[in-house]
């Protein structure tokens, strides 16, 4: 498959569809369009999980579309983490800590793999995947007003995905796209 195949696959194009919805989202941040903002960021959760289904389904997984894939995530996250603070700036301020733990979980491990292997690693472990689930869930039931404590649940599975990514990366030689846990990572890690 040529790259431009590639980059303009299906699943490609819906990873990127998350990259652009990341502006809109500032926008209704902006605006103080709490329903808009909240009913775009779970579009985008549809779209996160609809990519990665297509990718498998189609065969058309890729290392282009697993660091697509991640770098979505990443400026998702970003993006929700600032956009709490202008749409919800005293209730973020009572979650500082856990909004603290679930940033550093995704920075450090970012961080790490950038220095290490030059580029984002896009491992897609299962422990990740858990804690992008209850984040992402508990956000939305955080700030829709209904329960505080999936979020703040949420905030400790990301330190135990981050701490796996990390020793992921300790543990291999060369980058790698779609290693599953530390024990996939270990079992190929001279390869």
């Amino acid at each position: 498959m040529s790259f431009r195949q590639e980059l303009f696959g299906l699943p490609n194009l819906i990873s990127a569809t998350r990259i652009l919805i990341a502006p809109l989202l500032f926008a209704f941040a902006i605006q103080q369009m709490e329903a808009w903002f909240l009913g775009a960021l779970i579009f985008s959760g549809l779209t996160d999980v609809i990519d990665g289904f297509l990718a498998r389904r189609l065969k058309l997984t890729s290392a282009l579309g697993a660091h697509l894939d991640s770098w979505g995530d990443f400026i998702i996250y970003l993006t929700m983490a600032a956009c709490a603070w202008i749409l919800w700036p005293e209730l973020t301020t009572e979650v500082l800590f856990h909004y603290t733990l679930i940033l550093f979980s995704i920075l450090l491990p970012a961080g790490i793999g950038l220095v290490k292997f030059g580029r984002l690693t896009g491992y897609h472990t299962w422990s990740v995947k858990l804690a992008v689930l209850v984040t992402f869930a508990g956000y939305i039931l955080l700030y829709a007003g209904i329960a505080a404590w999936p979020f703040v649940l949420a905030s400790w599975l990301c330190v135990i995905a981050g701490a796996e990514e990390i020793l992921i990366t300790l543990v291999l030689r060369r980058e790698r796209t779609d290693v599953r846990s530390l024990w996939a990572a270990w079992q190929h890690r001279g390869r």
